[in-house]
């Protein structure tokens, strides 16, 4: 990136979006081998429609998708990103050529198909999440 260049906002993902067949399956994996506990739910507990984890993944029960498992297949549904400001990144994304989704304003689509969920971030938490080196 140009040194002299100052984007109109900062970001991170806060979660990625995953089609999974058997969601229990998935949940218990997630859980069992990362550790990565439940953070929310939408639907009954015992059979949820989604399920977010502590550690930015969402599990989207489809109980139909079928795909090759491949990186080039479609699993990933969309991703969700924490902004520090919501209205300046949206401003900034539309000379991309970006659709908005009718999940709502903060939800764009990519010219290549991909769906961006845009999140605005409690005061200072980006920051504080880009200062996490998670490998140095």
């Amino acid at each position: 990136m140009n040194a002299a260049f100052q984007p109109p906002t900062r970001a991170y993902v806060e979660h990625v979006a995953v089609r999974v067949k058997d969601i229990h399956w998935h949940i218990r994996f997630f859980c069992e081998v990362l550790g990565m506990d439940v953070r929310e739910i939408d639907g009954p507990t015992d059979d949820p429609r989604q399920y977010w984890t502590l550690g930015g993944l969402q599990l989207m029960a489809t109980l139909d998708f079928e795909a090759p498992p491949s990186n080039d297949s479609g699993w990933l549904a969309h991703l969700g990103v924490m902004v520090d400001d919501l209205e300046a990144a949206l401003r900034a994304a539309e000379p991309w050529g970006v659709k908005h989704l009718p999940q709502g304003r903060n939800w764009l689509q990519l010219p290549d198909g991909l769906a961006v969920e845009l999140i605005q971030a409690a005061p200072g938490s980006v920051a504080q999440a880009l200062a996490v080196k998670p490998r140095g």
